[in-house]
């Protein structure tokens, strides 16, 4: 299976000033095969610890972070020599071992010439925690090496890597790296790729088996795994069972208030039960994001630049992170995708501006914003908004081929924008000020 993020890894380890890198993602996104993938590609051998369920492999950071120390027992684990500089050292499941993260910022001051990369899927909440209970039984906390670390997120994959995976290379080269002329001349197989990423989604399990039998059956028996699984990971990690309770309560509310019609589309805490506030699901919110399983989308009082500046932080929209999830989620049925552009119609246009909010999250690498009026004296909605050469970019999401409406224009005309894009199932065309890109072609639009 092919990721882009493969090149990341590779610039990585040729950079001058290489620091150990810290790989980041939701649970069950790819991050053991990417890396794993690209010790073998790339290396001589890979010292691979995982930290989950692992006391031994914990137990060698509990005393000295000594890196010479710490190098040694890792070899002796693994059977490599991780000094060598020619063997990957790959900390899985990092969060499970807070001393392991406390150690990354004496690898890098003391053996920088020593690859390490480290993964987690759910490294942001063990962050987050208070506290974590060591093998000793005393508490510690895990000391972030800022400024000792290189990043990269990993996120479901995009439709272009979808295609690879599904199609022939041709075809996603077209879809990754031709002109928008070239892509809508195969129009009718770029809308039926798109419909069967609709459903299929981005997580590499549901696509690998999808490029090996096209079932959709078995698609969809992976997704409902994925989203037990992600359930049950709510009350390993949750302590309390009220927060757990609150979890799930929101997790279950997502799909539900992206599918409804309403003029005002932010996430609202009175949606996911009577008499919800926001005091009592702020941290369950938080939680999911964290855990990468929700793009939290905040609303933005004006398109001034940094974007981040004018960020509202009362409210915010919520997506899931994959598209296909959301559909399992909703029980999309797998006919709609003989029907045309139905499936862009159902929810509203939910499935549509889910798959643009995670290409633009995977393409850009930050979560986008969106605008929308006070609702008082004015009304009207931009669904994103992300910032491209120093400039706020509004981007329009149409379900299908109808694009009536006139936020994107007063927006633009109000703040003085000269472009926006829209994305629709119309074929590639610009007018002056607006750009119109189908949505089978949002890579070579960014």
């Amino acid at each position: 299976m092919h990721r882009n993020a493969m090149l990341k890894l590779v610039e990585w380890k040729n950079a001058a000033t290489r620091k150990p890198l810290v790989v980041n993602g939701a649970r069950q996104v790819g991050k053991t095969w990417l890396v794993t993938e690209f010790a073998r590609l790339h290396f001589d051998a890979c010292a691979h610890v995982v930290f989950l369920d692992n006391e031994q492999a914990q137990r060698i950071f509990t005393d000295s972070l000594d890196p010479g120390r710490l190098l040694m027992l890792i070899g002796a684990l693994t059977g490599t020599n991780p000094a060598d500089g020619k063997t990957l050292v790959f900390l899985d499941e990092i969060q499970e071992c807070p001393r392991a993260i406390s150690a990354l910022k004496l690898f890098n001051e003391q053996t920088p010439h020593v690859p390490i990369i480290a993964a987690g899927s759910l490294l942001g909440v063990a962050l987050n925690r208070n506290e974590t209970h060591g093998l000793s039984g005393t508490d510690h906390r895990a000391s972030w090496p800022v400024g000792k670390v290189n990043y990269l997120d990993l996120y479901p994959l995009t439709f272009g890597e979808f295609v690879r995976a599904v199609a022939t290379p041709q075809l996603a080269d077209l879809v990754e790296n031709a002109s928008h002329e070239m892509r809508d001349a195969l129009e009718e197989e770029m809308r039926s790729l798109l419909s069967q990423y609709m459903y299929v989604g981005g997580m590499p399990e549901a696509v690998q088996s999808y490029a090996s039998d096209h079932s959709f059956a078995d698609v969809r028996r992976i997704q409902d795994e994925l989203l037990r699984g992600y359930e049950h990971d709510f009350t390993k990690h949750v302590d309390s069972a009220l927060m757990t309770q609150r979890i799930r309560e929101t997790w279950h509310s997502v799909p539900s208030q992206l599918a409804t019609e309403s003029d005002l589309k932010r996430f609202t805490f009175a949606s996911i039960k009577a008499g919800a506030r926001g005091r009592d699901y702020r941290d369950a919110i938080s939680w999911l994001t964290d855990a990468g399983l929700v793009i939290r989308v905040p609303r933005i009082s004006k398109p001034g630049i940094p974007l981040k500046g004018y960020a509202d932080s009362s409210y915010f929209k919520l997506y899931l992170l994959d598209v296909g999830l959301l559909g399992a989620a909703t029980h999309l049925d797998a006919t709609v995708l003989l029907d045309g552009n139905r499936q862009f119609a159902e929810y509203k246009g939910a499935y549509a501006e889910q798959f643009v909010c995670q290409q633009l999250l995977s393409l850009c690498g930050q979560a986008p914003y969106y605008w929308s009026a006070d609702g008082k004296e004015n009304k009207g909605e931009i669904d994103f908004v992300i910032e491209q050469d120093a400039k706020p970019l509004p981007i329009e999401v149409k379900a299908a081929s109808n694009v009536a409406g006139h936020s994107l224009a007063r927006f633009c005309e109000a703040y003085r924008i000269d472009r926006a894009l829209r994305f629709s199932m119309l074929p590639y065309k610009e007018q002056d000020w607006l750009t119109n890109v189908p949505l089978y072609s949002i890579q070579g639009a960014l």
